[in-house]
């Protein structure tokens, strides 16, 4: 009887550990976009003004991803950087200047 109660509880706990690890979860991931949309928006400041960042909501095992696009400091256009972001320190670095005509993936109709 008493192993029964045990595994009871243990199914239980198991349980309400089980819903509060996903919303947490969920909260980590929305925090951590958030956390690289900033980083990301920093580190392209300095060549890139009116930056906006969109952000891979996961990235990959190690790394934070995000298109970074805006105007180019001191010229007219449209710039877009790949930003990456490491998961374990936390810094962003930007990549060079896209070629944006090589992002418009959509064949001539």
């Amino acid at each position: 009887m008493q192993r029964n109660n045990i595994r009871l509880l243990t199914t239980l706990l198991v349980a309400m550990t089980a819903g509060s690890a996903v919303a947490s979860s969920d909260d980590a991931w929305k925090e951590f976009a958030a956390d690289v949309e900033a980083k990301c928006k920093e580190a392209a400041a300095p060549s890139v003004a009116d930056a906006r960042a969109v952000v891979d909501p996961f990235g990959s095992e190690h790394y934070g991803l995000a298109l970074v696009t805006g105007r180019p400091k001191g010229a007219n256009g449209f710039v877009t950087h790949i930003c990456v972001y490491d998961k374990r320190s936390k810094a962003a670095e930007i990549g060079s200047e896209l070629d944006t005509q090589a992002l418009d993936l959509l064949p001539d109709e």
